[in-house]
């Protein structure tokens, strides 16, 4: 028999909120049953001239928890991103076909490490901590018709790195180096739940 998946919880008078539309971020952060809502962080995603990517990943999971907190001071708010890193490079979304292949053929052989940056933020009480989960993968040497069977069949144009590891992506790896395989996907939970409980939230 399958046991029913938590309730959701909620903590009297601090809303959970996490600050991005992704949903990949927001079926993660499900997991844990807490009741949480998502909004959309105002923030300019475009590098600083010569930023290194996990420092980039950084900057912009702060300004987005910032800017949800500006606007929720009440609540703890989650921002997070994520920045392939290719021999110090940084990769982003593709946004399209043609991207996404350079992307992969970049990448082929390759070993890049995913930089996923987390900050959770309360304006309101003044807590603030910020982490980046770094993952190394290890690309196969990828031929031109499997990159175009592959972003054919998944589309991964709104992930960094062109490829989805919890789906069809896995196929495209030899090997992943990680302590938190969720900060693949794009929301370290491991780390998430630390910062959490140290914000006040009981978890589990």
């Amino acid at each position: 028999m399958t046991s029913p998946p938590p309730a959701a919880q909620t903590t009297p008078g601090r809303p959970l909120i996490l600050g991005s539309t992704s949903p990949y971020r927001h079926a993660l952060l499900s997991r844990l049953g807490l009741a949480f809502q998502s909004v959309s962080p105002e923030v300019d995603e475009t590098p600083l001239p010569g930023e290194a990517p996990a420092n980039l990943a950084l900057r912009l999971a702060r300004q987005k928890a910032a800017s949800v907190a500006q606007r929720h001071p009440q609540a703890i708010v989650i921002g997070s991103d994520q920045v392939a890193d290719l021999h110090g490079e940084p990769l982003g979304k593709p946004g399209n076909h043609e991207r996404a292949r350079a992307q992969l053929a970049r990448m082929s052989g390759e070993t890049v490490t995913f930089q996923t940056a987390l900050s959770v933020q309360c304006l309101e009480t003044g807590f603030e901590q910020s982490a980046v989960a770094s993952v190394r993968v290890v690309f196969r040497h990828l031929g031109s018709e499997e990159i175009e069977r592959y972003l054919l069949t998944e589309q991964p144009y709104d992930c960094a790195g062109s490829a989805k590891s919890e789906g069809l992506g896995i196929a495209l790896l030899e090997r992943i180096d990680n302590d938190d395989p969720t900060a693949l996907i794009g929301l370290p939970l491991i780390r998430t739940c630390q910062m959490l409980r140290a914000a006040g939230l009981a978890i589990p």
